[in-house]
């Protein structure tokens, strides 16, 4: 095909979208249905009417390919496990006597049953959960859930794909089920597997696919020869079948590398790559690896992770050196639009000329239409919508929103000596235990305690006008008394005063600083049912007050035992807000970690001597790629410890990670130089403990023995053997106990038997008696 054809033949698509509803209807509907207020059949109509509502409203913004599959209870890739039956054995009975009861046990387990470990997909704040896979694992295709959403979406007369967690992909992600050897790799089982893809394969061309996606990030990602030959093998395998649709393989996140040639080269119809932020480079990888003639390439353009709006004149360009590289160039956005939210429009408290500058999941579909109008009818159909990106663009960019002199001449007076403690680990540690005298096995909670319904209800009249600001904070005060008299009651040795002030960990404070904008309906999924709103950073951060003072200090005024100031780390900050494009994440960083370090100092000052500084994010933002890691890796350990470096010796320090894989940045985490760390660990058995202890590593650690993100309580005795494998691996005197992540999301009457049982394993393990 010539270069103007297949510029004519352009089309726009996207590879996903958001599931959860304009006002978050799904959420509402299972967590119904958890209740027992919500029919299966309801739960299902309800999923049905969103999954149609954004295929019309996708194909009415001209998108001219609408995907199916992509739409999840809970997650895609527990999707994927159902859809290969491979369901754990411990979840068979359930699943075999309620398909769908059965699939939120994998999700979230149940009082008798553990769910999948959950951990975050790529570096994303999405959760997925994680297969469990053995040498005996045997797969069995179940198209059922691919096959009716198709079929849903070609009767409304509409160009559909099927989306799917491609096979590579699949096992990479996958680990050794609990009972199976450690270094078991799943993918040995890939011959066993590919027959069950050909199988769902050919339901879906059955049923009227002409395409179907297969997705596979997890090349774009450092691989072995072995796995790189294992992609060969699975797409010449796949793609020798005649019995199947054509094959889009879709990698996003970042550059293909080493992997691109191997695709380019499979018997596959097309491919689908990235083309922002760190992907860019694939743009020069395709043309030295001559393309892809004869092939279909949707060119992911629109940056589907972050909210600015595109630079349609840049992206154009790229879509133009394209055209002689394949032979059908559509437009799409990076990736899933299931990382955006999902209506910009609907922001109403954002002022209108900074609105301009976002473009939510609605408006990157606009976008991607535009591009492809553009590509196929040249840039004179689209003069209009240039000429008002280029104007919103340099809005933007002329803002004095963006830049504060005063952040910038501080930030670059920082010096290296700003970022480290005077005094060392062993001169700390003597001081905080002068300061604290806490027990062997002392017991602590992550940070924040139930988000009650009263809360909830308090937050949004007080939104609405119906009460005043003191009756909220009444309302705040007595959440904070009943949450610091059970933790006494309970025993708990170091307190939190449970944040009940705070919505959001992240948002709480990027509504205290300046620079960041706040969405009222900007919400994402980070997993199952639990949706976040992002904030946005927009411009140069600072701290015009402080922000959590007053709130820790009347905690600490209803109790002798230390209460944790309670903090969200810069990484974090960033990496659950969207973040500015316009300069360097490291810059902006240092900025955040410098207002952090003015309320580190104010908690101090106020008599906290234990601060916390949590940085759940620090393993998710790692670059996909090793090379990049040491870069990321600098800036993101110096912004914790300026943010924490003012303090004295006896200020204990601790910080706090959860559901990501720590044991390749276990060196960073040292790093860090925090006196205490807590860390996720139920669900993976104590994994990361070993992995800190064959580090060697030097400091205190606190890994979870209580799973926050299962209803389910753990026994004490069960608690208890968590930290005896701990102790295997650090010893009591720097060894800490604590769930695994916050408590928001959990109920009172589960969180109450959860820390008592906690509370009791840690007694029984110091071989204390139990109270009468």
């Amino acid at each position: 095909m010539t270069t103007e054809s297949a510029a004519a033949a352009a089309r726009a698509t996207v590879y996903g979208y958001p599931r959860q509803g304009p006002d978050r209807e799904l959420k509402k509907a299972i967590e119904g249905y958890w209740k027992g207020r919500v029919t299966a059949h309801a739960l299902r109509s309800t999923a049905a009417g969103l999954r149609r509502g954004n295929w019309r409203r996708l194909a009415d913004a001209g998108i001219h390919e609408v995907p199916t599959g992509d739409f999840s209870y809970y997650d895609h890739v527990l999707d994927t496990t159902v859809a290969v039956g491979a369901i754990p054995e411990r979840h068979r009975a359930a699943v075999a006597a309620d398909a769908l009861d059965g699939y939120f046990a994998m999700a979230r387990g149940t009082q008798d049953v553990a769910p999948l470990e959950m951990t975050k997909w790529f570096d994303t704040n999405y959760h997925y959960l994680v297969p469990e896979l053995g040498p005996d694992t045997c797969f069995a295709a179940d198209s059922t859930k691919q096959v009716a959403e198709l079929k849903e979406a070609l009767t409304l007369g509409l160009t559909a794909r099927p989306v799917l967690v491609g096979p590579i992909t699949y096992l990479l992600l996958a680990k050794p089920a609990p009972d199976v050897a450690a270094d078991f790799e799943p993918l040995t089982l890939l011959d066993r597997l590919l027959p069950v893809y050909a199988e769902i394969l050919a339901d879906l061309r059955a049923a009227g696919a002409e395409w179907v996606q297969l997705d596979e990030p997890a090349l774009v990602q450092d691989r072995t020869p072995a796995e790189l030959n294992a992609a060969a093998r699975a797409y010449r395998a796949l793609g020798a079948r005649t019995d199947r649709p054509k094959l889009l393989v879709a990698s996003y996140f970042d550059r293909l590398g080493e992997a691109l040639p191997v695709l380019a080269k499979a018997p596959v119809e097309g491919l689908a790559l990235d083309f922002t932020g760190p992907a860019a480079g694939n743009l020069e990888a395709l043309a030295a690896a001559g393309g892809l003639p004869g092939k279909r390439l949707v060119a992911g353009v629109v940056n589907g992770r972050n909210i600015w709006v595109n630079d349609l004149t840049a992206s154009l360009a790229t879509l133009g050196t394209l055209l002689g590289l394949a032979d059908r160039v559509d437009v799409a956005a990076s990736c899933s639009l299931l990382h955006v939210p999902l209506d910009a429009s609907a922001e109403r408290d954002i002022e209108p000329q900074l609105l301009r500058w976002l473009a939510f999941a609605r408006q990157k579909t606009a976008e991607i239409v535009t591009l492809a109008k553009g590509l196929a009818k040249g840039t004179g159909a689209i003069t209009a919508e240039l000429a008002a990106n280029r104007a919103d663009l340099a809005s933007r960019a002329g803002s004095p929103i963006t830049r504060d002199p005063a952040v910038r001449s501080r930030t670059a007076a920082v010096t290296e000596a700003d970022a480290r403690r005077a005094q060392s680990y062993a001169e700390r540690a003597a001081a905080q235990r002068a300061q604290l005298n806490l027990p062997l096995l002392p017991t602590t909670t992550i940070g924040s305690f139930p988000q009650t319904g009263e809360l909830r209800t308090a937050r949004a009249d007080l939104r609405a006008g119906r009460i005043d600001a003191a009756a909220y904070e009444e309302r705040v005060k007595a959440e904070i008394q009943e949450v610091v008299a059970f933790q006494e009651k309970t025993g708990i040795d170091v307190l939190v005063h449970g944040e009940p002030e705070r919505d959001d960990m992240v948002q709480y404070f990027a509504e205290r600083l300046t620079g960041y904008l706040a969405t009222r309906h900007g919400w994402v999924q980070s997993y199952g049912t639990r949706y976040v709103r992002p904030p946005i950073l927009a411009g140069d951060i600072s701290r015009p007050e402080p922000m959590t003072v007053r709130w820790t200090t009347y905690a600490q005024s209803l109790t002798s035992r230390p209460v944790k100031g309670m903090l969200t780390g810069p990484v974090t900050m960033l990496a659950w807000s969207f973040v500015r494009d316009d300069q360097s994440l490291g810059e902006t960083a240092r900025q955040v970690a410098l207002a952090l370090r003015d309320e580190v100092g104010d908690l101090e000052a106020a008599g906290a001597s234990v601060i916390q500084v949590d940085e759940p994010a620090l393993r998710e933002t790692l670059p996909l790629r090793a090379g990049d890691h040491a870069a990321y890796l600098a800036w993101a350990t110096e912004a914790f410890r300026l943010s924490t470096g003012g303090v004295r010796p006896d200020t204990q320090i601790h910080t706090h990670m959860c559901y990501a894989e720590f044991g390749d940045i276990v060196g960073a985490i040292d790093d860090l130089d925090a006196d205490v760390i807590s860390l996720e660990a139920a669900r993976s058995h104590m994994r990361v403990a070993r992995e800190l202890a064959a580090h060697g590593y030097p400091r205190e650690a606190g890994p979870g023995v209580y799973d926050i993100h299962s209803p389910r309580v753990p026994s004490a005795e069960e608690a208890a053997e968590l930290l005896r494998i701990g102790l295997r691996a650090v010893p009591a005197e720097r060894l800490w106990v604590n769930p695994d992540c916050g408590l928001k999301t959990r109920g009172w009457p589960e969180t109450r038997a959860a820390l008592e049982n906690l509370v009791a394993a840690a007694r029984t393990v110091r071989g204390e008696p139990s109270p009468s």
